[in-house]
This record gives C-alpha cells, structure tokens and sequence, in this order.
C-alpha cells in the first residue's frame, strides 16, 4: 500500500491491483489533483475484495473514494463533470477522512497456511504474480504498448522464464472453465511478449504465420503454441486464420482441455503484439466473464473497433470480426447484434440500434495496423 504525503485532513482512496490499465490511469488522474492519495493493492486480499464488493456493489476494480464517497471506477472518474470533480476536490481539501470509513487490510494478517502450500505446488498463480509484476512495470498506462528494451533487463523477467519452466506441473484437466479463461489468456500474452524478446517481432505475412505457429511453451505435459492456446482452448478447437484443420485432432489428449464452444470475448482479450490488438491486462478467474465483456465494450468504443455512419447505414468493424466471423454469429445480421449486444451504453450504440433499424446495412472492415506494439519507456 502506498500512501502520499498528508497535505489535507481527508484523501482519496483507490482499491487497484497490479498490472490493470485502468487502474494505472486512473491513479495518474487522481495524482494530477494534488490530494493525498491512498491506494489499496487488493490482490491476494480476499476478504477486502468481499467487504468492497460489499460497500460498492461492484467486484472490479480501481474503485474511488473521495473520503466516504464512492465515486466508482476510471470511467467513472473521467465522466465527472469539471464542477463536481472540483466538489470533490474540495471535500478531501477541507473535511477530514475517519480510517474507520473505508475497509482496509489488515496490517498483521495471519498466514493463511492453505494458501501458501497451493502457492507452492500451483505454478499458475506465482505465475500470475510474476506477469502482473511486469505488465505494472513495462506497460503502457492503455496496455497497448509493451517497453520490451525495459522488460529484457528486468531481473523479474528472467525470474518469469524460469518458472515458465514449471508450467509443466500445470494440472490442466483440474481447471474450472474461469481458470481455464484467466490462465490461458494469460499465458498467450505473456508467451507473444517472450516470443518478441527471444525472436524479434515478426515483420511480414510469412513471418506471423511460423512465429504463431512455433512459439511454444510445455504445459501440463503437452506442447501449446499460440495457435493452439488460441484456436485450440479458447476457440473450442476451431480452425485459425490459414489453417487447414483444426489444432486437435481427435486423438489428441490436447483436445480434453479445450472449451467446449467458442468464446468471442476472448478475441477482445489477447493481443499478438501488434498495434491493431485489444489492451494488454492480466486476468483473473474471479469474475471472468464481466472482465471480458469490459474489454469488449472497451474496444468497440475506440474507432479501431467499430466506426457507425448513420449517414450512409454504414458499420466499419475491426478485421478481427472479419477473420473470426462464425465466433460472432456467421453472418453479417447476427454479427451485428452480437455487437450491438456488447457496446457500453454510448452516442455510438444509439447510432447503430438506428442504423440496423432502418435496414440495408452495409458491413466493411478497417485496416490492422500490423506494426510492433514496441515503445521505450522513458
């Protein structure tokens, strides 16, 4: 936990965990306002997460406090008008802030001893742990960007590819469908970022198509390349882009560990290094499925997403749709709706519920932008 310097009787409250875009943006916000500043790491921190859960309604995080009053998460910090922002501002400035107010952690927590033999026999949670650690620390604040020059010095980097080793004590047939989510999701990420820093980033057609296809860790005994993580698992063993069969063949101990169906939302989730892919984040089992759709509501409001002309009925989509048309629904209508379904409420959901209402919608698709997520941090 850490806390700035009292200047005010009251502060700010920020319940975040490590590795989170939004939780990043967010504390850059609230630092921008020059009011003490206490943010509360809730990873590892069952029991608070469930008194939060309890005093917002909420399970995701950042969420803010201005003193006692919740404010919500980033989005929600963003919309605030100047004048209540301010309102705020000047709350922490002149009211004081009872510690009692707010659930925090404990500060003599016993040892939870269960807990730390799994942490010592599952090698997917200090894995977890450690791609956390990186993504907070060589991310860009959106998770758009990787600093990979900053990551391939990081000690904590080499500690990653050595219990990357451990993957192969994975218990994969033991994983409920939300830890299955969270991990593989997890792992693609972070193998694409090991694949860039051991191989360089792929520059043509040919290139991605071996790069996808080789990169590869050992886990629970069986190889898994990108493609198989992603079309194999998370694609409920669907063909890829320029695959001819599917990944898993039906004698292959593989295919006991894939989803039983595809899950679109996982597309809004993994990112192959490239520009033109979703925010990179670390997920978690607990409430998977609301961090997907977030995600996918996230990125159908940025205009490399979707882009809706009422003018000319027409919806321009992330090639994403294109390549994986069957996951949305196989056709342009049900693709449509599985869109609609899925944007936040916005001025640009109301735009398409009128475009599709008036009929004759056209379907086109936007570049990629194929370039390396590559940045230097400064």
């Amino acid at each position: 936990m850490d806390e700035s310097e009292r200047s005010a009787p009251g502060q700010v409250t920020i319940y975040s965990i490590q590795g989170c875009p939004h939780c990043v943006q967010a504390k850059a916000t609230l630092r921008s306002l020059s009011v003490p500043l206490r943010v509360v790491n809730v990873d590892s921190q069952s029991e608070l997460k469930m008194k939060l859960k309890e005093l917002t309604g909420r399970s995701t995080v950042p969420q803010i406090f201005f003193n006692s009053v919740h404010v919500g998460g980033n989005d929600d910090l963003l919309k605030l008008s100047p004048e209540e922002l301010q309102r705020l501002v000047t709350l922490v400035k002149e009211e004081p802030f009872s510690m009692d107010a707010l659930p925090l952690p404990d500060k003599n927590p016993s040892v939870d001893t269960s807990r730390a033999i799994d942490r010592a026999t599952e090698p997917s949670l200090l894995l977890r742990e450690m791609i956390l650690k990186l993504f907070s620390e060589h991310l860009s604040a959106d998770g758009k960007s990787v600093d990979y020059t900053g990551m391939s010095v990081n000690p904590a980097f080499e500690h990653y590819c050595e219990l990357a080793i451990q993957l192969q004590r994975v218990e994969l047939l033991s994983l409920s469908r939300e830890e299955k989510l969270a991990f593989f999701i997890n792992i693609y990420n972070a193998l694409v970022i090991h694949g860039y820093l051991r191989l360089g980033a792929p520059t043509n057609m040919w290139q991605r198509y071996r790069f996808f296809n080789y990169v590869s860790y050992f886990i629970g005994g069986e190889v898994f390349t990108l493609q198989d993580i992603e079309n194999g698992v998370l694609r409920g063993n669907r063909k890829g882009v320029a695959q001819l069969r599917r990944p898993f063949s039906n004698t292959d101990p593989r295919l006991q560990v894939a989803l039983p169906d595809a899950e679109p939302l996982v597309h809004f989730a993994l990112n192959c290094g490239a520009k033109g892919c979703p925010p990179i984040k670390a997920y978690a089992p607990e409430d998977i499925d609301n961090q997907l759709r977030r995600a996918a509501e996230a990125f159908l409001e940025k205009d490399d997403g979707c882009v809706v002309d009422s003018g000319t009925g027409e919806v321009r989509l992330s090639q994403i749709f294109k390549w994986y048309k069957a996951d949305f629904g196989g056709t342009d209508e049900k693709m449509l709706k599985w869109v609609l379904d899925h944007m936040e409420d916005s001025p640009k959901k109301s735009s398409l519920q009128g475009v599709l209402s008036a009929g004759k919608t056209k379907v086109s698709f936007l570049p990629y932008d194929w370039s390396s997520n590559s940045y230097h941090r400064a």
